[in-house]
């Protein structure tokens, strides 16, 4: 019967012929697979594509709804019917549909301007069921999503698209093909490039627009907006409202994914022209909000229970009354372990993000720059005040029945407050009516729906299995780096759910024996051909139930490596639940049966039967393997947790074993589970020495990619913190002396730069070269085309827009810069490297051993003569001093200007706490520190430092360096004070004493107090002999008060201020007055203020150097 088929399209010359022949093929095949694997493996497709492709005139010929269809149109409705028929069995057929050319034939009818609506519609569904099927397919198949999106999102057919979301929907084929587009761009956009052309094209735009038209739609727009966008000149862009069947869900989706990790495209949807009208930033103070609403408000605000909530909106009255609590928005837990750095937390948050899959860079993942860099990012944060588009999204969430409306609300709320655009106090809001709904998410089913129609219950289950699938994600990028928002989850009961929903993802799912054994019946009509051969032309695929849990199993690992990172209790109660095993098993691309203590049986099985995979639970992708690392990594800070739960489990040799992974995703994301399992509290650190993995940290350090480079230094920085000096200088020969100079001190993205100004930027583009220097090549491109790509298309000049337009332009403009400048990202890439790099030297001439001090004056000897003593002082001096950015830039270059970039504050504090090392060893050292006047000199200036860590190092590093060993360190520690004295040390110190930080402030009199005292008396100023006069004539009435009225503090004649004063230059006075003064800072008497000032002066801090 398929021959038949074939034979009569081969024949039929005139379109009439054909229509009949195409739509008897289509009513053939539909709902019989066997039929279709037939027609297919006959060749029915090469004719079809032929009929299908369509060439467009140059004149417009587009029609109306009502219009009635030619010949040649049905011809090519017919013909999408049946390629969307046949793509709808699955994954079997990707490799006979793509050898075909289906994609170009499909996209040449989906623009609404040269096709009928019914077209476009048929070839938007069979592009849907092309993304359904390539889920379902291996990763062998030549159809990927990838390839999908590569056709699909070309500037040519971005057009069309932005053209289909921006229609009226006047009739249901529109709404049809709407909520169809909008549906395939959430399935098929996975990269970064197709997030930006959709963002940039009109996209974006076109769908906030119809996000806005249910704001309408709703009767939610901000009471006077029409008022303010009639006065903005805004009123054009006012949408109509939506229509009561169209659906919500799926445009939300779609703007999720295009948004997704990005400051830049976020602000772009507030900043759409039809979001500023309905939504505008300016809070209308003519509204009167309901009275009870306003009551309740204002009934908080007089409790200081909401006295930072300054800027509410219409919608937020519609909100639950919510206090505003102090939460910490960051998790500022303390590193686990020491890394070397009081940063690292801040680090460790980046990696989670990056390596859990939820991203987020962070923001630490956030490209915008870090330091006193100028960038107008932050003062876009400060001044703009929260759209009101959030308030509409929560009350979505807590409003709608809808459960996948509720999701893809909470989807974009995360989102937008993942990259800074909620207010700050809108956290406990998020705590409080988010985090218990997507909670409850978690579990609840989805509740079937009222009809006995089996395609409903169809829908249903999918709809229950995509909540499922999507629901832990959500959480896991909402809660990353808040200790409230997981504290949130935990208390919602977040363990017990997550820990279920893994398990069962691991339940076996039955596989398919053959590819041909999915008919009822027995005999199939095909001709002469024998089906049993067919087998070897299609694509074996995974059965839908199995890929959902693969889906499920993927976004619970995020949610629990998202949860678990800063708090102990967390960890603890998550490896209670059992699913330490399941999460071991997620490390291997071919898992099967958890089983606990599963390490020593799994290597053995693996040898034993090489050939016999296991079956029913899948091939783990590798987004799985990289969240299962996340998920480990974040588990291992706990010591109790690693030192148990997970050696009981064999968790070292299956991370071990994926730093050899060839995936480069997995590489990095094991690099960085690595760096918990390294530290000198792992049990697991000798194994590393035994397995060689040293070896291949190493040569990931050396690696072309900057995220697997910073990953591995990271984790040699914690090898190196605790080990014996032979396994120091083992590692530091392995990793390279010349190495590890490069890695400090190169920029690669001014190596790329000046490689592209020479015009060798050709030699980019290779997919296996650096990727800093692979970013640069599109340096020029993105600073020309800022304004252009950056905001709504308008054909209207800059001048005569609206003033809110202008604005919105302005702040993408710097947005923009700040975030999608390859340069720059690279340079970012560059300092989180240089800082481990010089934490791996801090770490290394570290007493972390058990030598002590001895061992640290070896390994510092070791270090000068390894790289020189000379360079390594002319290595840390060149890190303080500022960079000079494109200093070759020429004429009719396309460059940014030459700029000047101060040190950063984390190179700064690792230089910092580099000499603290050195000064805090013998008193040779401390010399050789001092005697580097030009690399002190770039320190003083960094005293008046915005960092706390940075003005806190340097307070470190005098107190080290003017500490007196033993009586004949004397002479030298008074030299060395002198030296800091000539250098601006201590007025910077004197400066400290006033400091709005604590700590600061006591470490800064510690130091400063230990100038005074190691200072020659030869030293000492004019006003210093002064304060000596001064002393000495206090120094009599010290002497006059009886010795048994000494402890009181009223029975001195000197007042407070003067015997502080007298205290400050005890130098000048003999023994028994420093002792009367001694005694007294001892007493507490009755002023505990004043004695504590008397202890602070005298009581020598008993600090242990680094």
């Amino acid at each position: 019967m398929a021959q038949e088929w074939v034979s009569q399209l081969r024949k039929a010359k005139e379109s009439f012929e054909q229509t009949p022949v195409l739509r008897a093929l289509k009513n053939h095949l539909i709902g019989h697979p066997a039929n279709k694997q037939a027609a297919v493996a006959l060749g029915v497709l090469d004719p079809i594509v032929r009929l299908v492709y369509h060439k467009p005139t140059s004149k417009s010929d587009g029609r109306s709804q009502n219009h009635t269809l030619t010949e040649d149109e049905l011809v090519r409705l017919q013909g999408l019917q049946v390629i969307a028929s046949i793509a709808a069995g699955g994954a079997y057929f990707l490799p006979k549909l793509q050898s075909a050319s289906v994609l170009p034939a499909i996209l040449s009818n989906i623009c609404p301007l040269s096709n009928p609506p019914q077209i476009v519609l048929a070839s938007i569904c069979t592009l849907s069921n092309l993304a359904d099927a390539v889920v379902l397919a291996s990763t062998t198949s030549p159809l990927s999503t990838i390839v999908l999106a590569d056709a699909l999102f070309s500037r040519q057919h971005l057009n069309s698209l932005c053209q289909i979301l921006s229609q009226t929907p006047s009739s249901i084929n529109v709404q049809c093909q709407m909520s169809t587009t909008a549906s395939l761009l959430s399935r098929v956009c996975r990269e970064e490039r197709h997030q930006q052309s959709l963002a940039s094209s009109g996209v974006l735009d076109a769908l906030a627009t119809q996000l806005v038209s249910f704001v309408v739609a709703d009767g939610f727009v901000i009471p006077g907006a029409d008022m303010l966008a009639h006065t903005e000149g805004l009123l054009e862009f006012f949408p109509v409202a939506a229509p009561c069947n169209a659906n919500l869900s799926v445009i939300l989706d779609a703007i999720s994914v295009i948004i997704a990790d990005s400051k830049l495209r976020a602000s772009q949807l507030l900043y759409s022209p039809s979001m500023l009208a309905v939504f505008p930033s300016v809070v209308e103070k003519d509204f009167v909000a309901n009275q009870n609403a306003h009551a309740a408000w204002k009934a908080l605000s007089k409790a200081n229970l909401n006295t930072q909530q300054t800027h509410l909106n219409a919608i937020d009255f519609l909100l639950p009354c919510i206090p505003s609590n102090q939460t910490k928005s960051v998790a500022q837990a303390s590193a686990f372990p020491p890394l070397g750095t009081s940063t690292s937390s801040h680090n460790l948050s980046q990696s989670v993000r990056k390596y859990n899959g939820t991203s987020l860079p962070s923001w630490n993942d956030s490209p915008i720059p870090k330091g006193p860099a100028p960038t107008a990012s932050t003062v876009l944060d400060a001044e703009d005040p929260e759209s009101p588009l959030i308030a509409y999204l929560i009350l979505i969430l807590r409003s709608r029945r809808n459960s996948m409306e509720r999701l893809m609300a909470a989807s974009v709320l995360t989102i937008l407050s993942r990259v800074g655009l909620t207010s700050k106090t809108r956290e406990t809001a998020l705590g409080l009516l988010v985090v218990p709904i997507l909670v409850q998410m978690l579990e609840d089913p989805i509740p079937p729906a009222k009809s006995n129609d089996s395609a409903t219950d169809l829908e249903t289950a999918a709809l229950d299995w995509i909540v499922k699938e999507r629901a832990p994600a959500v959480l896991a990028m909402l809660i990353t780096d808040s200790e409230y928002l997981q504290k949130a989850a935990f208390d919602a009961g977040v363990t017990n759910k997550l820990s279920k929903m893994l398990k069962i993802s691991y339940d076996p799912v039955d596989m398919p024996m053959q590819t041909g054994s999915w008919t009822p019946h027995h005999t199939v009509d095909s001709g002469a051909m024998d089906l049993s051969q067919l087998g070897e032309l299609y694509e074996p695929a995974y059965p839908p139930l199995l890929v959902h849990k693969l889906k499920v199993r993927e976004s619970s690992l995020k949610a629990i490596a998202a949860l678990v990172p800063f708090k102990d209790e967390y960890r603890k109660a998550i490896a209670e639940q059992g699913i330490i095993p399941y999460i071991v098993e997620s490390l291997k691309s071919t898992p099967s049966k958890p089983m606990p203590k599963s390490g020593d049986a799994t290597e053995k099985t693996t040898k034993g039967s090489v050939e016999k995979l296991p079956r029913g639970y899948g091939k783990n992708p590798v987004n799985i393997i990289v969240a299962a690392c996340g998920a480990i990594r974040a588990l291992s800070r706990s010591v109790s947790v690693l030192r148990t739960t997970l050696i009981d489990n064999g968790i070292a040799m299956p991370v071990f074993k994926l730093l050899k992974h060839r995936d480069i995703e997995i590489q990095i994301a094991s690099t960085a589970a690595v760096c918990n399992l390294v530290t000198d509290i792992s049990p697991m650190k000798d194994v590393v020495t035994e397995s060689g993995v040293l070896k291949i940290l190493c040569e990931h350090a050396r690696s072309g990619n900057s995220k697997l480079r910073l990953n591995a230094v990271w984790a040699l920085k914690h090898f190196v913190h605790g080990v014996s000096n032979d396994m120091k200088r083992t590692c530091l020969e392995e990793l390279g002396q010349g190495w590890l100079v490069q890695l400090i001190c190169d920029d690669t993205e001014d190596e790329a730069l000046v490689r592209a100004s020479d015009g060798e930027s050709s030699a980019i583009g290779g997919d296996d070269l650096d990727e800093d220097a692979a970013m640069d090549q599109f340096e020029d491109t993105s600073d020309t085309g800022l304004h252009s790509s950056s905001v709504r298309p308008s054909s209207q000049p800059s001048s005569s827009r609206s003033k809110s337009i202008q604005q919105a332009e302005a702040r993408l403009a710097l947005l923009r810069e700040a975030e999608a400048n390859p340069a720059k990202k690279a340079r970012n890439d560059d300092i989180l490297v240089q800082e481990q790099g010089l934490d791996f030297i801090r770490n290394f001439i570290g007493g972390g051993g058990h030598g002590g001090m001895a061992d640290t004056t070896e390994m510092i000897d070791y270090l000068f003569s390894s790289l020189g003593q000379d360079r390594v002082f002319g290595i840390l001096a060149s890190k303080l001093r500022p960079r000079i950015v494109n200093p070759f830039s020429r004429r009719n270059s396309f460059i940014s200007e030459t700029r000047v970039i101060p040190p950063q504050a984390e190179i700064i504090q690792a230089v910092a706490f580099i000499l603290v090392h050195m000064a805090a060893s013998i008193p040779r050292h401390r010399q050789l520190v001092i005697s580097q006047t030009e690399l002190l000199k770039l320190l003083v200036p960094q005293f008046n430092h915005p960092s706390i860590e940075v003005r806190l190092a340097l307070c470190w590093l005098v107190a080290n360096l003017t500490w007196l060993n033993d009586a004949n360190d004397g002479h030298a520690c008074a030299t060395r004070a002198n030296e800091l004295i000539k250098l601006g040390f201590l007025t910077k110190l004197e400066m400290l004493e006033g400091d709005a930080e604590l700590d600061v402030r006591e470490r800064a009199k510690t130091a400063l107090w230990q100038v005074k005292q190691a200072r020659p008396r030869s030293s000492l100023t004019l006003a210093d002999d002064h304060n000596a006069d001064e002393a000495r004539i206090l120094d009599r009435p010290l002497r006059e008060v009886p010795k048994e009225g000494r402890e009181s503090r009223d029975d001195w004649p000197l007042s407070s201020d003067q015997m502080v004063r007298a205290l400050e230059v005890n130098n000048a006075l003999d023994l028994e007055n420093q002792a009367i003064l001694q005694g007294l800072g001892a007493n507490d008497g009755t002023d505990g203020a004043w004695s504590s000032r008397i202890r602070i002066h005298l009581t020598r801090s008993s600090f242990h150097p680094l």
